[in-house]
């Protein structure tokens, strides 16, 4: 147990380029995940859908971070869409739930739909420092007065999502409000634990290789702590918290509006006081299928390119779904997302 944990630890500090400071959850099929981080997307496939999530990553790590996702929407006008996201992660000694509910209003706009919404909802976050071994006595450092914190956190998000038949955008910020995650905060202290604001940036597209029956669907996700703002990696002026800017390249292909296999590549940048360099961090493959009744079954799995493929197995990641009334009139111009 001691040497699985102390890899652990090792493991974070090896692959701190990319989890030094981002801390919402994440997932290879972002794009199954749409309403998780972006509000707008509530009730766009114009028929009630549902998603389910889970993810594993690191396999094989004691303390990995595990993630379950839940969300359901629907139009309920013509133009009004509501939706729930609900979702739960848990990663070494902390944990953290949390559930939101999303309203998006459509306006039509060129050949397409401007979908704008907000969201609102809670954080259960929580920890148990007990867990942990200390190299110091605790009582000498103020971050541990609670062993066991547990907060309560509202939030609420906000964002933009335009689509067309055969391509998307999206910009969304799912928490603006920055909740501290302790109590005792010095009054000397130049920063501390907190949550901080996500952005992310969609984009999609479809093109018809042979008709309906083959579709390449290229698609990319980008998130950023901190609105691709300079971060300080001098203690004297630690003013923000030191993140990559994240980004995941996705191509893949769908047969016959039934079968979907892709493969996608994460990466991030670093900000320009750690040396501005780009860092890999994995290569995925993923399938999804279709079923005739509705049904959408999917699984993705991660090469860790990292350091940590010395420790970890990988990550894997389940999607469950359900699309009512998803067989919908066909048009001249279909819709593919």
């Amino acid at each position: 147990m001691r040497r699985k944990s102390t890899l652990f630890i090792l493991a974070l500090f090896l692959s701190c380029n990319w989890i030094f400071a981002q801390q919402d959850a994440m997932f290879t099929k972002y794009m199954f995940n749409s309403l998780s981080y972006n509000p707008a997307f509530a009730g766009s496939p114009d028929y009630m859908s549902i998603r389910v999530l889970y993810r594993e990553q690191w396999w094989g790590i004691e303390g990995a971070p595990k993630s379950q996702t839940f969300s359901i929407h629907s139009p309920v006008k013509k133009r009004v869409g509501l939706g729930l996201s609900a979702g739960n992660d848990k990663i070494g000694a902390t944990g953290s739930t949390y559930a939101n509910v999303s309203y998006a209003y459509r306006v039509t706009f060129g050949t397409g739909k401007l979908s704008m919404g907000v969201q609102a909802g809670f954080m259960n976050w929580r920890a148990d420092w007990n867990k942990l071994k200390f190299k110091d006595p605790i009582q000498f450092d103020q971050s541990f007065n609670n062993m066991t914190p547990n907060y309560w956190l509202p939030n609420i998000g906000a964002g933009i999502f335009y689509y067309a038949p055969k391509f998307y955008l999206g910009f969304s910020v799912p928490n603006l409000l920055e909740n501290d995650l302790r109590e005792d905060i010095p009054s000397n202290a130049q920063i501390w634990a907190q949550q901080y604001r996500h952005y992310y940036f969609t984009a999609g597209g479809a093109f018809e290789i042979n008709g309906p029956a083959l579709i390449f669907k290229p698609s990319l996700l980008i998130k950023t702590v901190g609105f691709l703002g300079g971060f300080s990696a001098n203690p004297s002026n630690a003013s923000n918290i030191g993140a990559p800017h994240e980004f995941d390249l996705d191509l893949s292909l769908l047969f016959y509006e039934a079968l979907w296999v892709g493969a996608s590549f994460r990466s991030a940048i670093e900000a320009k006081q750690f040396g501005g360099s780009s860092s890999f961090d994995s290569a995925d493959i993923w399938v999804a299928y279709y079923l005739a009744n509705g049904f959408r079954i999917g699984a993705a799995y991660d090469f860790t390119v990292t350091r940590l493929q010395s420790f970890a197995k990988g990550s894997l990641e389940l999607m469950l779904g359900y699309d009512f009334n998803y067989k919908v009139k066909k048009v001249n111009t279909p819709r593919y997302f």
